[in-house]
């Protein structure tokens, strides 16, 4: 049975949101104020880079189930359910979630809205946020019609986030109200009839489940990544490390993944705003602060690396960089390693030249003096090192002679464990160093 829905906010969550409602079945307005970016979507241009969004979009458009405007007012009216998916982004010093705009959003759905009609807060919000909507519902705004408030937080990763829509591993949501669990009920329904897990919890429940995941996840790459340091200096294979170790049914093999650092749109802001709210009840979360302390070292520990096995001089040296972005298959550049070691890199005299499949809209601005190349074998003409930062999988289609002949010093730092050795060093490569395992030389270099 068909929901009509609105989202309000055509960001990440609530564009990819949007689309998949809408391919389920429903009816979905998508709403942004933005007017330049609302006509980019009726032309199916994305403000997003994310596989398989564009034709979603395009095929649920053309069917009637999609469409996009800037009239809150008219877009809210006669829905069922309105979404809201804005952002919250960390208050500067305190780490805390700017709120504005989930309120300012509610306040704006409320006064228009023309029947009883469920306000459901897609953001990542802090605990308490739900709440104290629903008592500015009951108490300060009074609409005219009834308006109840539920939490269904969302866990989509950057560049697979249609199929963990799809298919997820549990859809949470939260309310005190019954009629607001049954409209998310249908809404849900045709992922709940293929077999999708849904939890019901009140709201409180619902909105720490969020930072609960995202912190854990956390500290889960964290602790990999301090394994990782401890592998290179006892000899041991961190790949092979975290293999047994995530065969254990009780960790499971997610996320043991060394790196340069975790960064992105949630983990960063997501582990500061549990913090906050930690602080803010007189709780602690000893746990979660020593993940953000720790990952934030090793970003700014990584540039010291790379210049170590560059000779620990980078004066004048052209550095290329393979990957910008925060992870791979996305265009986000929100917190990425790079935003803190290319700088670095550059402070130690280095010219930095850089290549990222997605050629990210913010880099510019981000990375405002690093030199960017479409092509990656201009990236990497005369450079004394190759370094990888983010896990794209179009690297490993590289071909890898052809980039090692164009090099002043063919020496590959990979942070990501992308490669072989020994095929890098087949390809023409002198030096392979990748993340807890031991580098591979070519003999020459003994």
């Amino acid at each position: 049975m068909s929901v009509a829905i609105t989202m309000i906010g055509t960001g990440y969550v609530g564009l990819v949101t949007g689309a998949c409602f809408a391919e389920m079945g429903h009816d979905v307005i998508c709403v942004d104020r933005d007017e330049a970016k609302v006509e980019l979507l009726r032309r199916n241009v994305m403000p997003i880079y994310e596989p398989g969004l564009a034709e979603l979009v395009s095929a649920n458009v053309a069917a009637g189930q999609l469409r996009f405007s800037t009239d809150v007012s008219a877009s809210v009216k006669g829905r069922d359910a309105v979404f809201l998916a804005v952002g919250t982004p960390s208050e500067t010093g305190s780490g805390r979630a700017d709120l504005r705009f989930v309120f300012k959003a509610a306040f704006d759905v409320a006064m228009e809205v023309d029947k009883p009609t469920v306000i459901v807060t897609k953001s990542t919000v802090p605990v308490g946020t739900n709440r104290k909507l629903a008592n500015l519902m009951a108490t300060d705004l009074q609409p005219r019609h009834r308006v109840s408030v539920a939490s269904n937080p969302e866990f989509m990763r950057e560049g697979a986030a249609i199929s963990d829509f799809m298919e997820p591993d549990r859809i949470v949501f939260g309310s005190d109200d019954a009629s607001a669990i049954e409209v998310l009920e249908r809404i849900y329904k045709p992922l709940t009839d293929k077999g999708a897990k849904a939890l019901v919890t009140g709201l409180e429940t619902a909105e720490l489940i969020k930072y609960a995941a995202n912190a854990f996840l956390a500290v889960k790459v964290t602790f990999i990544n301090e394994i990782a340091d401890l592998c290179e200096k006892v000899g041991a294979d961190v790949e092979v490390l975290a293999t047994g170790v995530g065969l254990d049914a009780r960790i499971g093999k997610a996320f043991l993944k060394a790196g340069p650092g975790w960064g992105g749109s949630c983990f960063p802001k997501d582990t500061k705003a549990l913090i906050a709210t930690a602080q803010d009840f007189g709780s602690q979360v000893r746990t979660v602060e020593s993940a953000v302390s720790a990952n934030d070292a090793r970003k700014r520990a990584m540039a010291g690396r790379i210049a170590s096995l560059c000779g620990g001089n980078l004066a004048g040296k052209k550095l290329a960089i393979f990957g910008l972005t925060f992870k791979g298959g996305t265009d986000d550049m929100r917190e990425s390693p790079s935003l803190d070691i290319v700088p670095l890199l550059q402070a130690l005299g280095a010219r930095v030249h850089g290549h990222d499949p997605s050629n990210p809209r913010s880099l510019s601005t981000d990375l405002p003096d690093l030199i960017h190349h479409v092509d990656p074998l201009e990236a990497v003409d005369g450079a004394e090192a190759l370094v990888i930062l983010t896990d794209w999988p179009e690297f490993r289609s590289y071909e890898m002679s052809a980039v090692a002949k164009r090099m002043a010093q063919p020496i590959l730092i990979d942070t990501r464990n992308m490669y072989d050795g020994a095929a890098v060093l087949a390809a023409g490569f002198k030096r392979y160093y990748p993340i807890g395992r031991a580098p591979v030389i070519a003999p020459a270099d003994d």
